[in-house]
């Protein structure tokens, strides 16, 4: 049985993510001024997992702005998380947030940083919206609505030759020799089976963007969140591509590993090639108390 939290109707959702849009663009504005000046940083996992205070600002501010709309709705926030607390995704009506998704990115200057939000209810997807805040760009699709950037209908590439694709993918915050040793030893076998390129880019929201706008054939990642994927992932389906787990079976949020790609075809390819890195669910601590 379905609920009271999350008996609102559908069209309702709609309504969600204009205040998605409007609050994505407002936490751009903060990060392209913060970009301009020094920042304070610190480290969270490890001397690459790094945070500054801009990134606990935007957070608090979305957060704190979608909370007002919506007090009965759930949130899972990058900074929420690494400070302690639960993610945990239920049934109720919530919101994934990453603040900055390039924090690493951001602290350089460089321009590939985001903001995104995904909305989930009963534990599905709903609609996504990921703001390029440094150039402007805003990406958003809803459910059975089409994906769009700046207005503009995104479309996956439909190309199924490896030897045809340029792939992106990113490094991780996790640097032991043995996950080095996998993550270059997954490079190579793509560059022996002559994909066109591999790009890393810094960002995985961003990179996912590619995809659906059909920039780029395939992504994959072990390590990444839930914030890095939801509101990607919505995205990418609605622009006609596919996001899978790297097992080649159904996307499974909080598992911190996808492959995204404009074909089933070419997803199913990238998946039985890649050696998998062990990471610790999203959801552990909250499975586990």
């Amino acid at each position: 049985m379905t609920s009271a939290s999350n008996e609102e109707p559908s069209a309702n959702w709609g309504e969600c993510m204009e205040a998605a849009v409007e609050i994505a663009r407002k936490a751009g504005q903060v990060i392209r001024e913060a970009v301009k000046h020094d920042k304070c940083v610190t480290t969270k996992s490890s001397a690459v997992d790094l945070v500054t205070e801009t990134d606990h600002l935007v957070e608090n501010l979305i957060i704190s702005s979608l909370r007002a709309k919506y007090p009965s709705h759930s949130f899972i926030g990058e900074e929420s998380s690494a400070a302690g607390e639960k993610c945990c995704l239920t049934d109720n009506p919530t919101w994934i947030i990453d603040p900055i998704d390039g924090t690493c990115n951001f602290v350089h200057s460089f321009p590939m940083v985001a903001v995104s939000i995904g909305f989930a209810v009963n534990k599905e997807l709903e609609f996504g919206v990921i703001y390029h805040c440094l150039e402007e760009n805003l990406y958003t699709a809803r459910k059975g609505h089409g994906a769009f950037c700046n207005g503009l209908k995104l479309q996956v590439s439909k190309e199924t030759d490896l030897s045809k694709a340029l792939i992106l993918t990113e490094i991780g915050a996790k640097r032991d020799p043995e996950t080095l040793k996998i993550f270059l030893g997954n490079m190579e076998r793509f560059l022996k089976a002559h994909v066109h390129g591999i790009r890393v880019i810094g960002s995985a929201t961003l990179a996912l963007c590619q995809i659906a706008a059909g920039a780029a054939e395939a992504y994959y990642q072990f390590g990444l969140h839930c914030w890095d994927i939801a509101a990607a992932a919505v995205i990418i389906r609605e622009a006609g591509g596919n996001v899978i787990d790297t097992s080649g079976g159904p996307l499974d949020l909080m598992s911190r590993r996808v492959v995204a790609a404009g074909t089933q075809e070419m997803a199913n390819h990238i998946a039985q090639m890649l050696e998998t890195i062990t990471y610790e669910r999203d959801d552990y601590n909250a499975n586990n108390l």
